[in-house]
């Protein structure tokens, strides 16, 4: 029988970090052999002679699988070519226990950002841009910050940088849970698109096909430290005020003084809640972008972020969606989650649209405003229950009533 280089021990590892370490000791590009007959193998780095190790995703063995489990590898096996020594440091560089940097990234937010803040404990850093990067002319809009946090490097930077990216994205996502407005990422998958230019002193506009894109020196990506705080702190409020009060553009970024504690929360997350936790935070950063597209989509994608942190000991994703916010924002009345989830099903299922998403917009009148109310309300009820679960991510005892 072959033998399965796989270790039980790499189960919390990263999926995608593994197949890039695979990729960078092992060797590109890797290869299929008969893909249509034996499209769950793939060998490194290529196949038949040369086949130093060979891949195995998905288990058949196992009765009802679920299209995740097509995803999960299940065996590493030694190939032709197979070279002892090179495998020695795949295994130290997933064993090894590399230095604790400071990894940097540009965020953008709602608000601007003119003073730094610093979680002593977590090592989270926010940072306002330098005064020449380029910054936005209007109040509403993207404005860039400089985010540091703490990361795992490795001696090799493709490794290295894989972590970084991912850090900054996920903790990036989480702040936008966390931090009033929206708090995103330039996409990875950039589009072009026509915009309006409006030139300083200048009456009119003139119209060009742009690229979306932000660019400014950052510095380096990776440092041995925390950067020198800026001259000015960010301002702290108690978050209970902070998350009913109505904070308006113009004044800055503020930040909850339970910042720091929520962070650390989710550093603590066990890897099976942090990888639920960021399928929420995808779906919350996803419904922000989808806003100016489709109230609809939008609406969709907030009630996915809830089903996907909900019990999934319960019978349907409906019963996952009431537990979750009956346990985690009481705020929703049942017949609000009801209609809630009525309104996911009509979009989901092709049944209907949002009044917004059908030119048939007339302002002020009952089917518009009620939904209108009805996604600021599954809004303002998803931030509350996702921070709620952050500090207390186990369901425990019987499903709710009502």
């Amino acid at each position: 029988m072959t033998a399965n280089l796989l270790k039980s021990e790499w189960a919390d590892l990263d999926a995608a970090e593994l197949r890039l370490i695979l990729l960078e000791l092992i060797g590109r590009p890797g290869q299929y052999d008969g893909r249509e007959s034996n499209p769950d193998t793939f060998y490194l780095p290529q196949a038949d002679s040369s086949c130093q190790i060979k891949l195995t995703f998905f288990d058949k063995g196992k009765t009802k699988p679920t299209f995740s489990d097509k995803k999960r590898l299940v065996a590493i096996e030694p190939g032709p070519a197979f070279d002892a020594a090179k495998w020695r440091e795949v295994v130290e560089e997933i064993e090894g226990t590399g230095q604790c940097k400071v990894g940097r990234d540009w965020s953008f937010g709602s608000f601007r950002v003119t003073g730094s803040w610093l979680g002593k404990r977590s090592g989270v850093q926010i940072l306002p841009p330098p005064a020449d990067a380029p910054s936005a002319p209007v109040e509403i809009a993207e404005h860039p910050f400089i985010l540091e946090f703490p990361v795992i490097a490795s001696e090799r930077w493709p490794i290295t940088n894989f972590r970084r990216r991912r850090q900054h994205r996920q903790l990036t996502f989480l702040l936008n849970i966390l931090i009033e407005g929206h708090t995103t990422i330039q996409p990875r998958r950039t589009r072009h698109f026509w915009g309006i230019t409006h030139e300083k002193d200048t009456l009119g506009h003139e119209s060009k096909w742009v690229h979306e894109f932000y660019s400014a020196n950052i510095g380096e990506r990776m440092r041995d430290e925390l950067s020198p705080p800026a001259s000015e702190k960010l301002e702290e409020i108690d978050p209970e005020k902070y998350y009913a009060m109505f904070i308006q553009y113009g004044q800055g970024l503020q930040v909850p003084a339970d910042l720091d504690d929520s962070i650390c929360c989710y550093m603590r997350l066990s890897k099976a809640d942090r990888d639920k936790f960021s399928i929420a935070g995808f779906w919350l950063d996803t419904a922000s972008r989808q806003r100016s597209l489709s109230y609809s989509a939008s609406f969709a994608s907030l009630v996915i972020a809830i089903e996907s942190l909900g019990n999934r000991s319960l019978s349907s994703s409906a019963a996952r969606f009431h537990d979750f916010i009956e346990r985690h924002a009481t705020a929703a009345s049942p017949e609000r989650r009801r209609d809630m989830y009525a309104l996911r099903n009509d979009i989901l299922h092709g049944s209907g649209l949002m009044e917004m998403d059908q030119d048939a917009d007339f302002g002020w009148a009952p089917p518009e405003m009620n939904e209108r109310d009805l996604m600021d309300e599954l809004w303002g009820v998803a931030r509350l229950a996702i921070r709620n679960w952050l500090k207390n991510p186990s369901p425990t005892g019987p499903p709710p009533t009502g």
